[in-house]
């Protein structure tokens, strides 16, 4: 029974994959974000099987050894997000797509991302592109974030931990802890940065819409909106940075003139177990 459900995840992630990559992957882009975690293997596949004659020109940016693997595997060309050419201005080009997985997507687009420990250069990557596909299986939806992916990951500083864990407690979290790295190995989860993932679990988060007078979302009674969460999580020293993208997307950024910016999906594919995928589009 537990193969079989696994089976109609993968199955899920998999649909949910190929419509992303044929919806948003052009013959013209030139570089390609790819992002980590067990989605990301179907998004590869989906690229791979449009052929070399679609994606001979195209060079992909990793944001881990997991999926500088799967390109390597695939055979297809990568380069690090250090290695991108810069344009006339000296800027490095921006990534023409960016697809990565997600944990959990609010209503609005907000992610928790991080399981698989990889959020630093997750977002680095996200930030570089023009726009951002989250893919994922319909388990990941939710109405706020913090619901049922109930912690947010935090890449830390080893040395800054038991402050950190001191403050993310004093900010409502009731049980925040540095992550295991078992079974994989002993000790802490270790990033591909040096860093440590302390896992901080926070009750659901509020959107804009929910504030009230009274409901300010500031951290009273540990109670959150998403946006101020994570504009006090990343002013604390010794955090590198917090599996929250929230913000605007990338074709906000233009408008706003914040290139290099944007956190944001403007669309999460998510696949059913019946074999559909729901598209969620930003509004």
């Amino acid at each position: 029974m537990a193969s079989s459900s696994a089976n109609l995840i993968n199955s899920a992630k998999r649909a949910a994959s190929f419509q992303a990559v044929d919806d948003h992957l052009l013959p013209t882009h030139r570089f390609v974000g790819i992002g980590s975690g067990s989605t990301v293997v179907y998004v590869v596949e989906a690229i791979a099987a449009k052929g070399p004659s679609f994606y001979g020109d195209m060079t992909f940016v990793p944001t881990g050894s997991q999926s500088k693997g799967l390109l390597k595997a695939a055979g297809l060309r990568l380069c690090n997000l250090d290695e991108r050419p810069v344009d006339e201005r000296g800027v490095p080009v921006a990534l023409d797509v960016v697809f990565d997985g997600a944990d959990e997507v609010d209503e609005e687009l907000n992610l928790i991302k991080g399981g698989g420990a990889c959020l630093f250069q997750e977002k680095l990557v996200a930030v570089s592109g023009r726009k951002f596909v989250a893919v994922a299986d319909s388990r990941k939806q939710s109405p706020r974030l913090c619901t049922t992916w109930k912690t947010i990951p935090i890449e830390v500083l080893p040395l800054a931990a038991p402050d950190v864990l001191s403050r993310l407690r004093a900010m409502g979290s009731p049980n925040p802890a540095v992550r295991s790295g078992l079974p994989s190995k002993a000790g802490e989860c270790v990033t591909d940065n040096g860093m440590w993932i302390i896992d901080a679990p926070f009750a659901p988060l509020l959107l804009a819409k929910d504030l009230t007078p009274e409901v300010d979302g500031a951290g009273k009674d540990g109670v959150w909106e998403v946006g101020k969460l994570a504009d006090e999580l990343v002013k604390m020293p010794g955090i590198v940075e917090i599996g929250l993208f929230t913000g605007f997307n990338g074709v906000e950024a233009v408008s706003l003139g914040k290139e290099f910016q944007a956190q944001k999906p403007i669309a999460a594919y998510f696949g059913t177990p019946t074999g559909e995928v729901q598209v969620q589009k930003a509004t």
